[in-house]
C-alpha cells in the first residue's frame, strides 16, 4: 500500500517510508475518487451522482491524500487548510476491504505531518465514525454549527 497526497506548501518536509509515499500530484482520477467513496460509507453521504460537485470538490481542496493498494485507490484524505491555524478534514474514506488495517489512521497522520505545528485539525464525523475520532486522538467539541446547503441565514 502506498499514500500520496497533494499540498502546495513548501515550507513542510516530506519524507518517505518504507512502502510508504507522499507524492504531490494534482491529476487524480475522478472515476476513481467516485468509486473510492461508493465503495466507502462516504458515498452515501457525498454528491457522487454530481460529477461537477465531486470535481470542483477534489480540485479545490488545498490538501489531498491517497492510500493505494498497488494501482487500486483504497483511501483518501480530502481537507481545506491555510497549513498554520486550522484545517477541515471534510473526507476521509477508506474502502470497506480495506478498513481495520490502520489505513484512515495513516491517512489522518500524513495530512497532519503537511501542517504547522501550529494548525488544529477539525472535522465533522458521520454518526456511524463518531466512536472512531476519539480513538485516534481527536476531541469532541461540542458547539460546532452548520449552515446546510439551501439554508439562509434568517
Amino acid at each position: 500500500m502506498g499514500i500520496a497526497s497533494t499540498s502546495p506548501n513548501p515550507c513542510v518536509n516530506r519524507s518517505k517510508t518504507k512502502n510508504l509515499w507522499i507524492s504531490f500530484i494534482n491529476d487524480l482520477n475522478l472515476d476513481d475518487v467516485i468509486e473510492l467513496y461508493k465503495a466507502s460509507t462516504l458515498g452515501e453521504r457525498r454528491p457522487i451522482d454530481n460529477r461537477t460537485c465531486m470535481a470542483g470538490m477534489l480540485q479545490n481542496a488545498n490538501l489531498v491524500v491517497t492510500a493505494w493498494d498497488g494501482d487500486l485507490m483504497v483511501g483518501i484524505s480530502r481537507t481545506i487548510t491555510d497549513f498554520h491555524y486550522c484545517a477541515y478534514l471534510s473526507d476521509l474514506a477508506v474502502r470497506a476491504s480495506h478498513q481495520q488495517k490502520g489505513i484512515g489512521k495513516e491517512l489522518i497522520k500524513r495530512t497532519q505531518a503537511q501542517l504547522e505545528p501550529t494548525a488544529s485539525l477539525i472535522l465533522l464525523a458521520a454518526p456511524a465514525a463518531a466512536e472512531y475520532y476519539p480513538h485516534v486522538g481527536f476531541e469532541n467539541h461540542p458547539s460546532a454549527w452548520i449552515l446546510r446547503s439551501g439554508q439562509e441565514i434568517t
